[in-house]
């Protein structure tokens, strides 16, 4: 069954690696079952996810997931009882917790629907997967990455899964095929062996590297406006023994600075998170009453800026440091680690020994992590309520387009200060702040309605809505000619809406323009940056 081999040095001793029918295999070299019933815990990763989508076919990893996992829920009563699918940004996980038979019938299972998916399921699965995110809250973090990367890449978690309106029988069949193949695989076993019997047979392609990430921000640090009740901040680091620490003594600095002494926040934490085999996210989040929201910001401003200015206490660094080298006291620390390494065999970081980790963090100091809070703040985002943050060094995010579109202009019915522009180039919506444009070239989506409202969102993640009933001399013609000049794979054709869906024009001829204009804001709800 296994044939060849591959070497993870620094591992040597904790960790034996192998390649079983092609795939890249870690197993623990000391077992952690007591007898040969025990229960295993098994995983298998592929290097595919959201990223990799576009947005008009957002989801499809997700459903190849709830696809390949059908077959195994059929047949729950012999299935193992701890058994589920994950669909992260850079990765597909499928794990089970099982005796060995329990665990190789799994596995086996899985790889037999990724060779031939039950497509007669799509149409209910795609509805599942809308009714699971109907569900599922935004969280305050919801809208970073699309203002960070745009409708693309890694932007993409912030959007909805589109591709489940949309996806064809074929096109997911041919995502299965090209991407949950041998080569774009990790196997991960908490066994001493690898089990007989496994049947892993999977398509040959070759390893897909993480997807190079793209800006929406020309220039950092930046901030946007977000909802009352949240300050949250990310930034992309280097991944780094001292990025990982820095997040620690920033959680830490914020709880003691925001609830313990000012009594401004309830919540307040930092996360450090691996995004690609280079790069990690650094995530600081706290919240605050309406009256209190300008002293959270204030106090997360200060905290920041003294880790940045090297005003960190030796003890600061020193908890911090013995919370992360508790993990090397687990009694079982091949097992406890094999998920993390797996996912660094797949991603193509480095691997490092538990004993060159304790050094590198005996090492760190002071400087390393002024260093790296350095590194994050430059390359910042933070999402505020309420004012704005030039006074903190910070720049507003590009809030609408620098180009415009020639066309037919369309006023607003309900604001003369709006008009809609389309031409064979794209959109642009005019406003008395700016203009948002989408070109048709770069438009990531397009969804289209029977009654013929589209809404197009470019891969910088600006949108605009098109509402026949709310401009004046929309025709069928222009929107049919909207609908030739956009890449057919970016459309996304939508079911007919209730008739009190559509919007109708509200006229307030007696009142004032500038308070006319927060009414008109719900008809231009992707008015500058949004979801599709």
């Amino acid at each position: 069954m296994t044939t060849e081999t591959f070497e993870l040095a620094p591992l040597s001793g904790l960790i034996g690696t192998t390649i079983t029918q092609g795939i890249r295999t870690l197993h623990t070299l000391q077992s952690p079952r007591s007898k040969a019933t025990a229960e295993i815990t098994a995983g298998l990763f592929f290097r595919v996810g959201r990223a990799d989508e576009t947005l008009a076919t957002a989801g499809i990893t997700h459903l190849v997931e709830h696809l390949a996992l059908h077959r195994v829920g059929k047949s729950a009563s012999s299935s193992p009882h701890d058994y589920n699918g994950a669909t992260a940004t850079t990765y597909t996980l499928f794990h089970v917790t099982g005796s060995e038979d329990e665990v190789v019938a799994h596995l086996n299972n899985v790889c037999a629907s990724l060779r031939d998916l039950p497509l007669e399921r799509l149409e209910t699965e795609k509805e599942i997967l809308r009714t699971e995110a109907a569900g599922r809250g935004q969280g305050p973090h919801r809208q970073l990455p699309l203002w960070r990367y745009g409708a693309q890449g890694y932007g993409l978690t912030a959007y909805d899964e589109l591709g489940t309106w949309r996806l064809t029988a074929d096109e997911v069949r041919d995502w299965a095929r090209t991407h949950f193949t041998r080569e774009n695989a990790v196997l991960w076993l908490t066994g001493d062996t690898v089990p007989q019997g496994l049947d892993l047979t999977l398509p040959t392609g070759s390893h897909t590297p993480p997807p190079t990430a793209t800006s929406a921000l020309p220039v950092t640090p930046a901030y946007i406006h977000g909802p009352g009740g949240h300050v949250v901040f990310d930034a992309v680091v280097r991944r780094s023994t001292a990025a990982a620490v820095l997040a620690e003594v920033l959680g830490r600095a914020l709880f003691q600075d925001l609830r313990q002494e000012g009594g401004y926040s309830y919540s307040a934490e930092a996360d450090y998170t691996p995004r690609d085999a280079d790069h990690a996210v650094l995530t600081a989040y706290a919240d605050a009453l309406p009256h209190k929201q300008g002293a959270v910001v204030g106090g997360f401003v200060d905290t920041f800026a003294r880790l940045r200015a090297g005003r960190i206490e030796q003890h600061e660094l020193d908890s911090a440091r013995t919370k992360l080298l508790k993990r090397y006291d687990a009694p079982d620390l091949g097992a406890a680690m094999l998920p993390s390494y797996a996912l660094n065999v797949l991603l193509g970081h480095r691997v490092l020994s538990p004993d060159d980790h304790r050094a590198e963090l005996a090492a760190l100091t002071v400087t390393d992590l002024r260093e790296a809070a350095h590194e994050a703040w430059t390359n910042g985002l933070l999402q505020i309520p309420g004012r704005g943050a030039e006074w903190a060094g910070l720049t507003l995010a590009p809030q609408y387009s620098t180009n415009t579109v020639t066309g037919t202009r369309h006023e607003s019915l309900e604001d003369p200060e709006i008009a809609l522009t389309i031409g064979e180039e794209g959109v642009t919506l005019t406003t008395p702040d700016g203009p948002v444009t989408v070109h048709c070239t770069t438009t990531a989506a397009m969804t289209s309605h029977p009654d013929g409202a589209r809404t197009l969102t470019g891969q910088d993640g600006f949108s605009v809505t098109v509402e026949p009933t709310l401009y004046r001399g929309i025709t069928a013609d222009r929107i049919a000619a909207l609908d030739a000049a956009v890449p057919p794979t970016a459309i996304v054709r939508m079911p007919p809406r209730a008739p009190e869906q559509i919007p109708q024009p509200q006229r307030h001829e007696n009142v004032p323009s500038a308070r006319r204009r927060p009414w008109t804001r719900r008809l231009y709800a992707t008015l500058r940056r949004g979801r599709a």
